[in-house]
């Protein structure tokens, strides 16, 4: 019986986080980097909709109908999730991107990094990996089973957050209200 709760007690504190907030909406991103003066809020409900960290692999949701889907069913959160890269150029300004929603308080669930390269004109999205900061935190909200990998920013990610940095780099701050 002790080695069956020790295997179980561990189980549940990894799985439970997830269902409990699984149901909970984006409530706020904010976007931090050296660059910009201040840090950048989303707090916008139509904006926030679209990137829902409950979307993409290793959830149940990744069709039509989720939160924050394509109708490609491959882009979600702010992932493109079907365009893995090795890793974007280097020297790229890194920004990191944390998402909040009310559980019932407001509270940090995931944290991403978001390079962007204006020679291609593409955005792209790393997962923190195990021995890096923000994966526990990541992992003990969603296990998407990508993380330590870089991605292609979506589209979509890209049109909200482009304009946000580069306004953010000219004004003292930047929120999208």
């Amino acid at each position: 019986m002790k080695r069956l709760l020790s295997v179980l007690v561990p189980f549940l504190l990894v799985a439970i986080p997830a269902e409990v907030f699984a149901k909970a909406d984006t409530s706020k991103i904010t976007i931090k980097g050296a660059d910009l003066e201040a840090p950048i809020e989303i707090t916008d409900l139509k904006t926030l909709a679209k990137f829902s960290v409950w979307t993409g692999p290793g959830t149940s949701c990744t069709g039509s109908g989720c939160p924050g889907t394509s109708a490609k069913q491959t882009e979600s959160f702010i992932v493109d999730w079907s365009q893995a890269v090795a890793e974007p150029a280097s020297g790229l300004q890194r920004y990191e991107v944390s998402f909040y929603a009310k559980t019932p308080n407001e509270r940090l669930i995931y944290v991403v990094f978001y390079e962007y390269d204006p020679a291609t004109e593409h955005g792209y999205i790393y997962l923190p990996g195990r021995a890096e900061k923000w994966y526990r935190l990541n992992v003990s909200t969603i296990f998407h089973g990508v993380e330590g990998k870089w991605f292609r920013a979506w589209t979509v990610w890209e049109s909200v957050a482009a304009p946000l940095i580069a306004g953010a780099k000219v004004r003292a701050s930047s929120s999208l209200k």
